[in-house]
């Protein structure tokens, strides 16, 4: 690569070359050819131009891996290829055409305009020109007549020159029938030939569908042979595995029963030593009855105890009951204080001889009998205070 460099101030001298001292940059082993380089010199030879295209500029030129087409023209691209393509076929089927040929007959392309001219692949070409007035009106299209191309020729026959049809037609109708005799011949021969091969095909089908049933019988009677043979192979394989198994089954039962023989008394008599063998009844009633039993008499005691605690209630409010009452006698002046103090002893001992004599407990019935007992002992208590002494008097009877 060649760079500008700048004009001599002297056109006379000798040549001399100079440029610009300036470092060398470090360059890559490999350098991207699209990446621009910044320190580039302007560029003065084309012939070493990378942007020019070299050769035929129909080819196509490769891109480099680094630069990717863009997707959206591709498909842009594609789509306009594919609407002309569309376009094109369907421009072609609405083009009238001719019908179709019958059998035995094609199209040729003919001239059918007024004047025929000479087909040639090479187009002929001419340069006019032509300078026409201005504001002229246009002449009338004249009738296009093509230019001769050829020779016109002509041929005059006279009488003589062409041959008689009655003498010279016989020996040709002669040999026209001889030809279609000879061919109506081959014909037939190749008809009897033909069905000489046929009944030969069918001769050779027959032996063949023969041969074929044969040898499917054959086919057949060995891959039944064959069955039975793995049949029978499995089977007495079977009974071998089976004559195997029983063998060491026997096997393992004796010598599982010898040594068990010593073991199952010993782990018996350490299973019942730990309880694990028992006695269903006595299992029953320790699981059964005797929890049921403690539950009953659980419940009776609890009875019992609500009763005591019911009695020494009602035996504690008695005697709050009669101490009041006292309170009062002695509040009234009366003189017969130790009197009320034995006969409210007595009451008490009494209430308490009939408590303990009712303390057989039955549920809520008992409950309700012992404090009927007991309420009859205890004396109401006086509306007033006569009533209290009379009350008091009748106790100290």
């Amino acid at each position: 690569m060649t760079t500008i460099l700048p004009a001599p101030q002297q056109k006379s001298g000798t040549y001399t070359f100079a440029s610009q001292p300036r470092a060398v940059p470090q360059r890559k082993k490999y350098r991207d050819p699209l990446a621009q380089n910044p320190e580039a010199v302007p560029i003065g030879n084309i012939m070493y131009d990378r942007r020019i295209v070299r050769g035929n500029t129909y080819a196509q030129h490769t891109l480099p891996a680094t630069a990717q087409p863009d997707p959206i023209e591709i498909q842009r691209q594609q789509e306009i290829r594919r609407r002309k393509i569309a376009a094109k076929r369907a421009k072609d089927q609405l083009r009238p055409r001719s019908p179709e040929p019958v059998e035995g007959r094609k199209h040729i392309d003919v001239q059918t305009e007024l004047y025929l001219e000479e087909l040639s692949d090479r187009v002929e070409e001419a340069d006019v020109e032509a300078q026409t007035d201005a504001f002229l009106d246009r002449p009338p299209t004249p009738l296009f007549v093509p230019a001769k191309t050829g020779m016109d020729i002509a041929t005059q026959i006279y009488e003589g020159d062409l041959f008689d049809f009655d003498i010279e037609v016989k020996p040709i109708l002669e040999v026209i029938v001889g030809k279609t005799v000879e061919q109506a011949l081959l014909e037939v021969m190749e008809e009897e030939e033909l069905a000489n091969l046929r009944a030969q095909q069918r001769a050779f089908e027959e032996l063949r569908n023969a041969e074929l049933v044969e040898t499917q019988r054959l086919e057949e009677q060995e891959r039944r042979h064959r069955e039975e043979k793995e049949r029978r192979m499995k089977q007495q394989r079977e009974v071998l595995k089976k004559e195997k198994e029983t063998a060491e089954k026997i096997a393992a039962r004796a010598f599982a029963q010898s040594y068990l023989a010593d073991l199952i008394p010993s782990v018996f008599g350490t299973l019942n030593d730990n309880g694990y063998f028992y006695d269903p009844v006595e299992r029953d009633v320790e699981l059964g009855f005797m929890p049921w039993i403690m539950d009953e008499v659980a419940k009776c005691i609890d009875k019992s105890v609500l009763g005591r605690t019911v009695l020494d209630g009602i035996i504690r409010d008695v005697v709050k009951e009669r101490m009041a009452a006292y309170f009062k006698l002695e509040e009234s002046g009366q003189s017969h204080t130790d009197l009320i103090a034995e006969a409210a002893q007595q009451i008490i001992e009494e209430q308490l001889q009939s408590g303990v004599d009712g303390q057989e407990p039955a549920g809520d019935e008992q409950e309700a009998g012992v404090e009927g007992e007991s309420r009859p002992e205890t004396a109401p208590e006086p509306a007033n205070e006569d009533e209290a002494e009379e009350a008091e008097g009748d106790d100290a009877e």
